[in-house]
C-alpha cells in the first residue's frame, strides 16, 4: 500500500507539473514586434480580397496594388495606413481605399474617407 501511494503522488506531481506551460510564451502564433512597410502590404491586400470575396467591394479591387503604404500617428497612436487606388470606379468618392492596420499588424479598420 505504502509503493501504491508513493507511485500515485509521483504520478500526480509529474502529471500537474505538465499542465504548466513554460515562461515567456503565449498561446498565440502572431507576430508580436512592428511589421514593415512590405508586409503591411500584404496584410492590407489580404483585408481587400476578404473584402472582394465578401462582397464589400467590386471584384475590380482585387488586381489593385497599394499606392502608397505609411505610418501615420493618430490620437490612438501610430498605425499604418495603405491606400488603394482604382480608376475603374466611376464615383471619385470611391476611387481611394483605406486600409488601417495597428503597427504589429493586426486589422484596424477599411474605409474610403481616410479616417
Amino acid at each position: 500500500m505504502k509503493k501504491l501511494s508513493i507511485f500515485l503522488l509521483i504520478l500526480f506531481s509529474l502529471s500537474t507539473s505538465l499542465a504548466y506551460g513554460g515562461e515567456g510564451h503565449g498561446h498565440t502564433h502572431e507576430q508580436t514586434g512592428p511589421i514593415s512597410s512590405s508586409e503591411a502590404g500584404n496584410k492590407a491586400l489580404d483585408v481587400v480580397m476578404k473584402a472582394v470575396i465578401k462582397e464589400k467591394v467590386p471584384e475590380s479591387w482585387a488586381q489593385i496594388k497599394p499606392a502608397t503604404i505609411e505610418q501615420k500617428t493618430y490620437d490612438q497612436g501610430p498605425e499604418w495606413v495603405v491606400t488603394f487606388n482604382n480608376t475603374e470606379i466611376e464615383n471619385k468618392e470611391k476611387q481611394t481605399l483605406y486600409v488601417f492596420l495597428s503597427l504589429t499588424g493586426h486589422f484596424l479598420a477599411v474605409n474610403f474617407t481616410g479616417n
